[in-house]
């Protein structure tokens, strides 16, 4: 099962008194990367966090948020940690006995500070067992939206496969007519000179010339490597890295096919399987 590395889920829990809310949002990115945004209180479960990520995401650019609301105080009245707030107010002046142009500090600023609002505590098992809940719920979605994107990515790759395999075909079916082309150029050419060919030496030197033109190998290759990607989106693990390889292999073949072309038809046909292989790419930069 193909996964998309570009997900979003979200997930609420119950908490004493209030509501935990977690949120996923994923993009690609060539490793795994884990940048939680968590609330004090959480930041000693940070840890076991990212652990359980890690085993459910192997790549990917993947941001944690979570927060924890808390129902709004009826009586508005709010409890403030003073000792705290007065902490803060005389690190201020210190930073202040430093500076040309102190600036005031404005209050609401320091409400907004970590720690200044007083807020009910809760015991560690509560918020783990919490987390685990949320996690679990939205692991789930995350899950599923990577099946659901990975499983459209994958029919567009096929159907850029399809359209190559049709192009290669193509230019296999062109190959006698090309080479009977090869022939005409050569016959005419030596009747605009006036020249009398030995027939051993013209065909021997039509057969070199079809040789060097001779794409039936790079055909047989981008046909191998067509088939191989589509074994490979059938795998139920990781295989970005390995599609991502195996693209660059086709548009290897499809530049010596444009190289050894010897008619427009046929370098038209390499262009085209470019532009599907680059569209194949670009697929593949969001598979996990």
């Amino acid at each position: 099962m193909i996964r998309s590395m570009t997900a979003f889920a979200t997930a609420r829990t119950r908490l004493q008194g209030a509501e935990l809310a977690l949120e996923l949002r994923s993009v690609n990115h060539r490793y795994l990367e884990i940048s939680p945004r968590l609330p004090e209180e959480l930041r000693a479960h940070e840890g076991l966090l990212r652990e359980r990520l890690a085993r459910q995401v192997s790549r990917g650019k993947l941001d944690v948020t979570a927060r924890i609301e808390r129902p709004v105080q009826t009586d508005h009245e709010l409890a403030l940690d003073m000792e705290f707030v007065k902490a803060l107010g005389k690190a201020c002046h210190a930073i202040d006995a430093h500076l040309m142009n102190p600036g005031r500090v404005n209050p609401l600023d320091i409400l907004r500070w970590p720690g200044v609002l007083a807020q009910s505590g809760f015991a560690p098992e509560e918020l783990q067992a919490a987390l685990n809940e949320a996690l679990d719920e939205a692991l789930r979605g995350f899950a599923r939206a990577r099946a659901d994107e990975g499983a459209r990515l994958s029919a567009l790759i096929v159907q850029r496969l399809d359209e190559m395999v049709t192009g290669v075909e193509s230019v296999r079916q062109r190959r006698p007519a090309v080479l009977a082309a090869l022939r005409e150029r050569v016959l005419g050419r030596l009747g605009e000179l006036d020249i009398a060919a030995d027939p051993g030496r013209l065909e021997q030197e039509l057969a070199l010339q079809a040789h060097r033109l001779d794409v039936s190998e790079e055909l047989d290759r981008l046909e191998a490597h067509i088939a191989q990607m589509r074994e490979v989106l059938t795998r139920d693990e990781p295989v970005g890295r390995r599609l991502d390889f195996l693209t660059q292999e086709l548009n290897r073949e499809a530049n010596t096919l444009a190289s050894k072309s010897a008619d427009l038809a046929t370098t038209r046909a390499a262009m085209d399987l470019k532009v599907l292989i680059e569209q194949i790419r670009e697929q593949v930069q969001n598979i996990e």
